[in-house]
């Protein structure tokens, strides 16, 4: 919604589920922080309240509590507690019948992960799993709602904190049963909502998460593939080449084994890539995995492509990294 007042206007995002729907005239409260702040992603006002009419009070079903202990928290129904018909599924169920699950440590991997399973295998099921390391509510990402309605996802679900999927779960283990066995996917990919909390450290970043996603797949007997974390335009040393990141993720957090997919770049980029992810040999499978096709494939997507604010020609090989996972998660399958 666009608000009046002048030089004084902003941009402001409401969330009907939780304050209802605003309409032209009313009233509302704001929070402003990430407008302050100027935030990349969802750098604008958030309404908190239309105080002249608020929304009805919640009826269920349910009795997940999510964003608990904040004036907003919303009470969800888990696909694994006890008033879903899903859960005597879960609660019999100990493993996702050896699933391929992408992780990947930001959102903007997603698309170019779908786009290289479907381009290697047409019509896979692919679910998203999202963690809470970044938005917590699923409605903010538009890259979900619009694979959604391309059909490149069979569904999502939201695990930790964050809500608003097709399928809420508590953890991400149940996430990912839930992903197998009530939406009936073929692939997963777990990474964050939209947005992220980085620090400039190894360890204070939200995406680390990834590592436990890899071993919650390797418990539940999948198959994890891990997505690298690459770039050959970021103006920050850290995170070119494979991103620091994705070194403490897999090489420190994770303690299952995973598939790492190397992208086949070719020149001095490629040979960098391939020289800094040899260090996750001593704990990982790399293999590499050639990205032919996978540029028209990403061309092709029905969302915008964006990481850091960089669209597929500035940072080519980020995308690529993320779809080449994406093949070698599919041909898992075969």
């Amino acid at each position: 919604m666009e608000l009046a007042g002048g030089e004084g206007g902003c941009r402001a995002l409401a969330y009907p589920r939780l304050v209802g729907e605003p309409r032209p005239g009313d009233r509302v409260l704001l929070n402003t922080t990430a407008l302050a702040m100027g935030l990349g992603t969802g750098g604008y006002a958030l309404v908190v309240a239309v105080p002249d009419r608020l929304p009805p009070d919640p009826g269920g079903p349910g009795h997940l509590v999510k964003a608990r202990y904040t004036p907003l928290q919303v009470t969800v129904l888990g696909a694994d507690e006890q008033d879903s018909k899903h859960h005597a599924l879960l609660r019999d169920c100990d493993g996702v019948d050896g699933m391929p699950v992408v992780t990947a440590d930001l959102h903007s991997a997603l698309p170019a992960v779908v786009a290289g399973v479907l381009a290697e295998r047409p019509g896979t099921r692919v679910a998203y799993v999202m963690l809470d390391g970044g938005a917590l509510p699923l409605w903010f990402s538009r890259t979900v709602a619009r694979l959604r309605e391309a059909g490149a996802l069979a569904g999502s679900v939201t695990v930790g904190q964050a809500f608003g999927g097709d399928v809420e779960a508590v953890t991400v283990h149940t996430g990912l049963l839930a992903a197998r066995h009530v939406l009936g996917a073929e692939v997963a990919v777990v990474a964050q909502g939209p947005g992220n909390l980085g620090t400039g450290t190894p360890w204070g970043f939200s995406g680390v998460a990834v590592g436990e996603a890899v071993n919650a797949a390797a418990v539940l007997r999948g198959r994890p593939v891990g997505a690298l974390r690459v770039s050959q335009a970021d103006p920050r040393r850290r995170h070119r080449g494979v991103s620091h990141h994705s070194l403490t993720a897999y090489g420190r957090v994770a303690l299952a084994r995973a598939d790492v997919v190397v992208p086949r770049l070719g020149g001095d980029f490629g040979a960098l890539l391939r020289a800094e992810a040899a260090v996750l040999g001593e704990r990982h499978t790399l293999v590499e995995v050639e990205v032919e096709g996978l540029l028209a494939a990403l061309q092709a997507v029905p969302v915008r492509l964006s990481t850091m604010g960089r669209g597929l020609a500035e940072d080519t090989a980020a995308f690529l990294a993320a779809a080449a996972a994406g093949r070698h998660a599919a041909r898992l399958l075969d």
